[in-house]
């Protein structure tokens, strides 16, 4: 669903386009219906002309239906939700499979012998009961499928998503994002299987309606081998 709509929004001046040429043919078959009504003279005649202006009308009626359902989704639908206004941090898209490898920024560190960072032991910029993850726990050891549970919900709430990052560098990779508001409840699920054991920082980031996202609420979490 979010695909379609993505599309509509993306190629919305080509549709109005296309919708513009259909019109202009429809209008120029209701005038020619029209011309052969007025100048029939056998009932066939009239029979046939009043056909094609019923199909003219008809076509007219559809494109401005079309039309208006493209400018509710451009103007009303496509705004409130979460695919456009995300945070301004470097995430991949929703539908990126996290990869195995470590990341260059972790292997500079081991081939230059840099201390690599540790994980933290608490958890930051928490809110409870508007932005928060109750489980997994700072410092939590997980592995497999996770499930994340915490609250989403803050004044004017638009959508939410979680991330997440090795420690010691800035890759933020999106999980899995929602756009009802949840309290104490479940936020969701997170696959490690395919990750690099290691340290982790997870986080919940809430928007609100204007696009506004409020700062995350970080969790540091260690990913055994599967």
């Amino acid at each position: 669903m979010l695909e379609i709509l993505k599309f509509l929004n993306d190629y919305a001046g080509l549709i109005y386009l296309l919708l513009l040429l259909g019109a202009i043919f429809a209008f120029r078959q209701l005038a020619q219906a029209r011309n052969e009504q007025r100048q029939a003279l056998f009932g066939l005649e009239k029979q046939l002309a009043n056909q094609r202006l019923a199909w003219a009308v008809t076509s007219l009626s559809f494109l401005g239906i079309l039309a208006l359902a493209e400018f509710v989704v451009i103007v009303f639908l496509v705004p409130s939700l979460p695919f456009l206004p995300f945070a301004p941090t470097p995430t991949l898209p929703l539908n990126v499979i996290p990869t195995s490898t470590i990341p260059p920024e972790i292997l500079q560190m081991l081939e230059t012998g840099t201390p690599v960072p540790t994980l933290p032991s608490e958890s930051s910029g928490c809110i409870p009961a508007q932005i928060t993850i109750t489980s997994p726990k700072a410092g939590e050891t997980v592995g497999g499928v996770v499930t994340l549970t915490g609250s989403a919900d803050i004044p004017n709430f638009g959508f939410y998503k979680y991330e997440f990052s090795p420690v010691g560098t800035e890759l933020w990779t999106t999980v899995q994002a929602g756009n009802q508001p949840v309290q104490d409840g479940r936020l969701g699920s997170w696959d490690t299987s395919e990750l690099t054991p290691g340290d982790y920082l997870l986080r919940l980031v809430v928007t609100d309606n204007q696009g506004q996202a409020l700062p995350p609420c970080v969790v540091p979490v260690r990913v055994l081998a599967p």
